[in-house]
């Protein structure tokens, strides 16, 4: 609208910077049309954003209404990343089924996603997961980070639905490191074995479905070990119900990985 070229993000379609109602209800048809399964909206700054301070809030309410009628109208779902209360709130009450991050809410901000049904799709972050040449960047993980730990316990508290993830994006050298992270759910953050293994199961299959006909596994559903399902299978050197930790080293400790019924890893005798 106001003269430049796209950026590299947008001639690949992973994203659309639009404002105002009318042009976010041709980005979304747009994404939908394009295959995307379920719609993110940036409601809120970021830790790598260069020009969007943490507080700013960055869709209005009429905004967010129109990606979630254009998403529904497909018959699947808007997420939105943000962290502050207000902005919650404010995707929330425009109907987002889930809030990514959310690390810098307070504990009825949480209350409200348990009462609404609303998702929380987060990562037990720890400062030095990532790192950052800008200084600003560095200040916005550190207050971040410092949240985690309040949000996770909140959010188990008020048996908020939690979905696990690591914000490595597009960053596969980092892939080694997810393991360790889902043990922190259990090794820093109060959750039982159980909880954090069902949170990134079954827990992040149940997510995944809100995209109903718009789900590519709608077919062969994941998160179950059961006839006609996805066949997503790991076996475990251990116990991980008692000791979580063995998913720290999955070269160790994962003896079959098995995805799509296709074996990738087998050293079972």
């Amino acid at each position: 609208m106001f003269g430049g070229t796209p950026s590299r993000a947008e001639t690949l379609s992973f994203m659309r910077v639009v404002d105002g109602p009318e042009r976010v209800l041709t980005a979304v048809r747009e994404q939908l049309k394009r295959g995307a399964t379920q719609i993110k909206l940036m409601a809120g700054g970021g830790v790598t954003s260069a020009y969007d301070p943490l507080d700013t809030l960055q869709f209005t309410s009429d905004e967010l209404k129109a990606a979630v009628e254009a998403a529904a109208d497909w018959g699947t779902y808007v997420s939105a990343h943000v962290f502050t209360p207000a902005g919650i709130r404010r995707a929330v009450e425009a109907g987002v089924k889930s809030i990514e991050h959310g690390l810098l809410a307070d504990e009825d901000t949480i209350a409200l996603l348990a009462e609404k049904n609303v998702w929380l799709s987060t990562q037990p972050l720890l400062e030095g997961d990532h790192s950052f040449a800008n200084p600003d960047s560095v200040a916005k993980n550190r207050r971040v980070c410092d949240g985690v730990g309040n949000t996770l316990t909140w959010a188990r508290a008020h048996g908020v639905k939690i979905a696990f993830g690591t914000d490595f994006l597009l960053d596969p050298v980092e892939a080694h490191k997810q393991g360790e992270m889902l043990t922190r759910l259990t090794t820093r953050f109060g959750f039982t074995p159980t909880e954090t293994l069902k949170i990134a199961t079954s827990g992040n299959a149940e997510l995944f479905r809100l995209a109903g006909e718009r789900d590519p596994y709608r077919h062969a559903p994941l998160g179950v070990i059961r006839p006609g399902a996805w066949a997503d299978v790991l076996v475990v050197n251990g116990d991980p119900t008692q000791d979580v930790n063995l998913l720290a080293d999955p070269e160790a400790n994962l003896a079959l990985i098995v995805k799509n019924g296709h074996i990738h890893k087998n050293t079972l005798s």
